[in-house]
């Protein structure tokens, strides 16, 4: 990073993880292009979850090369006036894989609901997932290095 003065400390960078609702996951996809899609996640003990269809371009470039990034934007206000940003963001690299464990990955679609479902009962998100387990894969990515980085003028 070249502006440290504006780096974010590592429990900033994991506030932001656990409390952000979207964010960006970036493979290597097809050809060695780039591929970039924006994801639900949790953030739950150090590692990154999400769910997605067990087929398809994602899952084909995971397969390839599980290296990743993922990307999230805590906070992005364009400032006209002053031609500036009051920007947030934290980048998170590692490694990604699809969740065969059929125990971790039911244990896993139950945390990702619970943050996003806060209110739903027990007895409705284990009908759902038993209705839907068989179409749906979890995947995991374990950060290697986290970094933030926030505007000047945000510190």
């Amino acid at each position: 990073m070249r502006r440290f003065t504006q780096e974010l400390t590592q429990s900033q960078n994991i506030e932001i993880l656990k409390n952000g609702k979207t964010g960006v996951l970036a493979v290597l996809g097809d050809e060695n292009y780039p591929y970039a899609i924006p994801l639900n996640y949790v953030y739950y003990d150090s590692i990154i979850y999400f769910h997605c269809a067990k087929e398809g371009h994602k899952i084909d470039s995971i397969k390839n090369n599980p290296k990743c990034s993922f990307c999230v934007v805590d906070k992005d206000e364009v400032i006209a006036e002053k031609f500036a940003t009051d920007y947030r963001s934290v980048v998170v690299f590692g490694k990604i894989s699809i969740i065969d464990n059929e125990e971790e990955k039911i244990r896993t679609i139950k945390i990702l609901t619970k943050k996003y479902a806060p209110n739903c009962n027990d007895e409705i998100i284990n009908q759902t997932i038993n209705a839907e387990k068989k179409f749906l894969c979890m995947l995991k990515l374990i950060p290697q290095h986290i970094t933030g980085k926030q505007a000047k003028k945000l510190k």
